[in-house]
This record gives C-alpha cells, sequence and structure tokens, in this order.
C-alpha cells in the first residue's frame, strides 16, 4: 500500500506500511516505557513494499527522490532532484473507474509506456511515484507490460497530519535530506545496499557485537546479522525496477500489482496508494 499525501505546498509519496501502523506501535512503546521492561518490538512490525520516499514541490512539480541509509549507527536520508517532462497524449477516451469519471492519457517515461487514467472530481494535479502533469488526479496507471498498476481505492482526511512517523522521530530521523547529483545518489545507494553496515562496522569492537540486548533474543551481533539478511533479502529481490536502466533478456522479472488506496486530508491532502506486489519489503 502506497500513500500520496498532499498538503499546501508539496506531495509526499511513501508506502503507507509504516504510517498504518504508527499509532499500534507508539502504544507498544510507550506501554513498555512505562513498564520499564525492554521488548522486541521488530516482531510487531509489517514491513513496507518499498523504501523510496518522493516528495514534488508545488507549483513547478520539483521533485525530490529520497533513500533512507545509514551513517554510522545514525540513519541518513540521502536524495536527488528531478523535474520529468511527461509529454502526455489525452485521447477521447473515458471509463468509471470506482466513483471517479477518467479520462484515459498515454506516454513514455522511464523505458515503459504508460497507460493512465486521470478525474478532474478531485482537485489535485498530481499522481503515484513521479507522475504528474494531466488536468486532474490520477486514477489509475500501469505500463504497458502490467509490470506496474496503480489503482486509487478510496480517499480520506487526516487530521493533524504529520510528515514524520512517531517511530521516525523515536529514531532521530528529521526531514533533513542529503542532496547530490544523481549519479553520485545511486552508487551510494547501491553501495548501501551491498553492505548495510559498512559505516558502522568499524565501531563494532568484539566486546560490543557480544553484548546481549535487554528484551531481545541473543546479541549485537546477532542482530546486525538478522537485519543486514533482511536488507539484503530485500533488495536482491526487487529486480524489477519502475525506471529501466539495463535492459535484461534472460531472467523472468517480479511484476507489481499496486492497488491504489487515496487519502485526502484538506487542506492536507493525503494520497494513499494501496500497494499489492511480488517483492519483498525493504526496511
Amino acid at each position: 500500500m502506497a500513500a500520496l499525501d498532499i498538503v499546501k505546498d508539496r506531495s509526499v509519496y511513501r508506502d503507507f506500511t509504516a504510517v498504518g501502523q504508527d499509532s499500534i506501535l507508539k502504544v507498544q512503546f510507550e506501554a513498555m516505557q512505562k513498564a520499564g521492561v525492554f521488548k522486541d518490538l521488530s516482531k510487531s512490525f509489517k514491513m513496507p513494499k518499498f523504501s523510496e520516499k518522493i516528495v514534488k514541490h508545488y507549483p513547478d512539480m520539483k521533485l525530490q527522490y529520497v533513500e533512507r541509509i545509514a551513517s554510522g549507527f545514525s540513519p541518513m536520508s540521502i536524495a536527488y532532484t528531478d523535474t520529468p517532462k511527461f509529454e502526455w497524449k489525452i485521447s477521447n477516451d473515458k471509463a468509471k473507474i470506482g466513483e471517479y469519471n477518467t479520462q484515459k492519457a498515454t506516454t513514455e517515461f522511464g523505458g515503459r509506456k504508460w497507460i493512465a487514467w486521470f478525474t478532474t472530481d478531485l482537485p489535485f494535479q498530481d499522481g503515484p511515484y513521479k507522475f504528474s502533469g494531466l488536468p486532474g488526479l490520477i486514477v489509475k496507471i500501469e505500463d504497458e507490460g502490467k509490470n506496474y498498476s496503480w489503482v486509487l481505492q478510496g480517499n480520506k482526511k487526516v487530521p493533524n497530519w504529520d510528515e514524520l512517523t512517531y517511530m521516525e522521530k523515536l529514531s532521530n530521523l528529521s526531514l533533513k535530506v542529503t542532496e547530490m547529483p544523481r549519479e553520485k545518489f545511486e552508487k551510494t545507494f547501491n553501495d548501501f545496499k551491498k553492505d548495510p553496515f559498512a559505516s558502522a562496522r568499524p565501531m563494532m569492537t568484539q566486546a560490543i557485537m557480544s553484548q546481549t540486548i535487554p528484551g531481545m533474543d541473543g546479541t549485537v551481533g546477532d542482530m546486525m546479522k538478522k537485519q543486514e539478511k533482511m536488507y539484503k533479502d530485500f533488495f536482491s529481490a526487487n529486480d524489477n525496477p519502475i525506471e529501466i536502466t539495463v535492459q535484461t533478456t534472460d531472467k523472468k522479472k517480479n511484476k507489481h500489482f499496486i492497488s491504489t488506496k487515496l487519502y485526502l486530508n484538506q487542506p492536507k491532502c493525503i494520497l494513499v496508494f494501496g500497494l499489492i506486489s511480488f517483492i519483498k519489503p525493504v526496511i
């Protein structure tokens, strides 16, 4: 499930899993603090389907593509900026998708041909992922090969919207991002995927690695091995990027059906795209 959160000056596209379970984790964490007993809350987490966050800034639609990596023991957000120009071809084809009256449009982007259905029933000219530029909200969009398909499933007003979740705040994550050229971003993130704990490992002495963690089974070293496997399992499974950079012909790629749930919060509008995907989730 994915979310497109719309506020006055921007939209934020991200996985909805962390947002959806945030209130439950908050209650569990506060109860743990009150009792003074540590528990392994990782067993309560549901893993997201994808890791990127895309922020589109209004009105020019300049976007930030954000990923999270580690800098030592601290989370760090890196990003590149982009202003994609979509050459939409709007047809006369119309259809009813859910409760919305929509019109068909096509474009090419990221090495794929895309078919979109947009509506003017909602006062937004935006869409999931990097997509925008149509005279209405994109209700459905999929590539010609049906590798990816987002479908709007609902909308909802959300009071007291905050871009950061409770758990993100606890981990000292902020909205600060380190911007860099896309080429450097790709290299930095690829290096992280190959070795998620590269920046922390030099600080991990044998004494630290052998320490036990209150409320958890095993040592610090056991926890790191578990988390490293979790990272690598996801990254190795996600072999079919939305934007194709290297064409692979002899390997069958995973397809992703993205059932889209849209949450609207006026004047803060949260568009949440429910995501059903055949890839493994990422932390």
